[in-house]
Formats: C-alpha cells, structure tokens, sequence
C-alpha cells in the first residue's frame, strides 16, 4: 500500500503581527513527533521554495496562514481550495519579498505540480487598524489558538493518512 505524503506549509510575515501565524503554527508542529509521509516546513514569505516544493508530489497539501473573513480574531477555518477555482492573478507570477498562495500555486501548476488535496487551516487576524503595519509577534487571540491550531493539523493529517474523508467548507 502507497503511504501518502503531506506537506504542511506555515507562510505568513513575522514583521506583520498575526500574517505570522502560519509561520509560528509550522515552527512549533516541527518540533512534534512527525508521522511518516508528513513533513513540515516554514516558508515565510519565500513563494518560489514553496513552489518547487509544491512540485515533490505530495498527495496533499496543507497550507497555514491567516485568513481575515469577518470573524473574531482567533476563528480558525478549514477550507478545501478547489485549484480549478483560483483565480487567475494578474502581474508577476512570483515576487521574491512576499507570499500570495495563489500566485505560488498557479506557478507550481504551470511548472507541473499536481496535488490531490489542497487544505487551507487559516485563523482570523485580528484587524490591521487596530495595531500598527509593522509588529512582531502574535496577537493575544491569535496566539491563544495556536496550539488548537496544532491539533487540528495533526488531526488532518491522521485522517489524511488514513485515507478518511474531510469534510471542509
């Protein structure tokens, strides 16, 4: 039987506050015991590592990051990203100081990346206005989920080895 290889992707920006939070999840879950078939990996704001990543053939993908989408700072989310659904960006495919998951996985596709599950596990940012541009280090809600985001990722990942359905929004 093939073991399935899964890829937990943290990108963010730990110059901006909460954008670090996938950043933070990944660099804590690499110092977890790791099934086999999983592998870890902050990318930060490095788009072109993530899209030659992408290119290994990993059945899945999980990618971590904060996602603002009218919740309460700290909501965590999983959302299937349906790559067929992306939309097409416009402007350079990647920029080397900055990290837009949809330009990284339209470049990884183009370059013949193919992956059955994309997974997004987002937490809501607290909102911009209420802290300044730049900030190092987490929110108090968002840092308060970091390890439920943890779990949650181990969680789908087990289940993503097990070959079980995932129901995401």
């Amino acid at each position: 039987m093939h073991q399935p290889r899964i890829l937990v992707a943290g990108i963010g920006n730990i110059f901006l506050g909460d954008d670090a939070f996938g950043v933070e999840v990944a660099q804590r879950l690499a110092q977890r015991p790791l099934p086999e078939g999983m592998r870890v990996v902050d990318f930060g704001i490095r788009g072109l590592d993530l899209a030659y990543a992408l290119l290994d053939g990993y059945e899945a993908v999980i990618l971590v990051d904060a996602v603002p989408r009218g919740e309460p700072p700290g909501t965590l989310y999983v959302l299937e990203l349906a790559r067929d659904e992306l939309p097409v960006p416009a402007g350079a495919m990647i920029e080397t100081h900055n990290m837009d998951p949809v330009k990284v996985l339209r470049l990884a596709e183009a370059m013949g990346g193919k992956m059955e599950r994309l997974l997004l596990v987002g937490c809501e940012p607290t909102p911009v206005d209420v802290y300044e541009d730049m900030q190092s280090g987490l929110s108090d809600p968002v840092e308060a989920t970091v390890e439920e985001a943890i779990r949650l990722i181990e969680s789908l990942v087990a289940r993503l080895l097990r070959g079980e359905t995932i129901e995401a929004k």
